[in-house]
C-alpha cells in the first residue's frame, strides 16, 4: 500500500502491538477476538508494513484492548509510544 504517512502507520502498529500484550493477548488470540486473521494481525503490527485498519476495525481493537479509540492513533510531538511496563 502506497502511503504518504508511513511512519504514522509504523506507530499505530506498534501503539497495537503494545496495548495487545499488556492485555495479555497473543496476536492470534487478539486476531480471534476482532474478527480477523492472524495474517492480518501481523501485518499490521509489522514494523515494515503500511497494512490499513478500517475505522469499524480500530474501534472494535480499541474494545477489545479497553482503551479508547484515540488512543490508538494519538501520538506525542516525537511520534513515541508508551513505555513499556
Amino acid at each position: 500500500m502506497k502511503t504518504d504517512y508511513p511512519e504514522r502507520y509504523r506507530i499505530l502498529g506498534l501503539k497495537i502491538a503494545y496495548y495487545r500484550k499488556r492485555a495479555g493477548y497473543t496476536q492470534e488470540a487478539f486476531a480471534e477476538k476482532i474478527g480477523r486473521s492472524n495474517n492480518f494481525i501481523s501485518q499490521v503490527e509489522g514494523v515494515g508494513t503500511t497494512k490499513g485498519v478500517s475505522l469499524e476495525t480500530l474501534f472494535k481493537m480499541a474494545e477489545v484492548l479497553g482503551v479508547p479509540a484515540g488512543e490508538l492513533l494519538e501520538e506525542d510531538q516525537r511520534g513515541r509510544i508508551p513505555p513499556s511496563k
